[in-house]
């Protein structure tokens, strides 16, 4: 009996090992997890350089002397490269600053110089296609602050801007791309922060001038050729008179020679 117990007891046992040993030698080996990478960074947008745009397009020269000048080019770019918002510049040609007569930028200190150069930025890119939707919202703020304002209006596509003193639009899109946008207008925007509201009025335009439609036959001229002309006439009825006159007489004596002649 106890032979027997040992003996089930000790086959239970290596039933078991074996049982536990085939199903470790089934199982396939536990996968190791490798980490979930991490998405990689946005790429950092291009840097744009202000000046290097507007020294290629143009000419922009004089504009450009003024941004250097009073180092506003650093405000653009910091707004244009370091922003959400971006920037919208609008660059006058070099025409445009040589036909200002009234009023004269020559007159202006440094800091107005500085605001007026400010002022024709505004402190978000903007798109042609937005100017539509801007265009309802009245005055809006430039990158001068303050009561530096513009309007804009967009008639059927074209962009027109007004400061008060200058009425002007945008001629073409030298550069729009987010976040930067330059685009050209015909004529310096003046602001009346810096110029006041005593705007003199639009001169009207010249009348064309009335052609002359008298007539040739009422001119002096005409009466003159006329008057001139009717003694010379006068000679030559008198003339084709005497030779008339003459060539009678001649038949005459012709005619009285030969009845003479006859007669005797």
């Amino acid at each position: 009996m106890e032979f027997s117990k040992i003996f089930t007891i000790c086959f239970s046992v290596l039933l078991l090992y074996s049982s536990l040993a085939y199903g470790q030698a089934r199982s396939p080996p536990p996968v190791a997890m490798s980490p979930t990478p991490a998405p990689a960074p946005a790429p950092a947008p291009a840097y744009v350089n202000l000046t290097y745009l507007l020294s290629v397009a143009g000419p922009f020269h004089t504009f450009l002397d003024y941004l250097e000048s009073t180092k506003v080019i650093d405000t653009f770019q910091n707004q244009a490269n370091n922003t959400d918002q971006g920037i919208t510049v609008f660059v006058p040609k070099d025409s445009a600053f040589k036909g200002l007569r009234k009023p004269s930028l020559s007159n202006l200190n440094d800091d107005q110089i500085k605001s007026l150069i400010l002022y024709h930025a505004l402190p978000k890119f903007y798109a042609l296609a937005d100017f539509n939707e801007l265009s309802t919202k009245g005055s809006i703020s430039t990158l001068a602050g303050g009561e530096y304002t513009l309007n804009f209006t967009d008639n059927s596509g074209t962009v027109h801007l007004d400061s008060g003193w200058s009425k002007t639009k945008v001629t073409s899109a030298v550069h729009s791309t987010d976040p930067v946008a330059i685009y050209q207008v015909d004529k310096v925007l003046l602001p009346e922060a810096i110029f006041g509201t005593d705007i003199p009025p639009t001169p009207a335009p010249s009348p064309a001038p009335v052609p002359d439609v008298s007539p040739a036959a009422d001119s002096p001229s005409a009466e003159s050729k006329e008057s001139g002309s009717s003694p010379k006439s006068a000679p030559s009825t008198s003339s084709s008179n005497s030779l008339m006159n003459l060539c009678i007489w001649r038949q005459f004596v012709l005619a009285v020679s030969a009845g003479v002649f006859l007669f005797f």
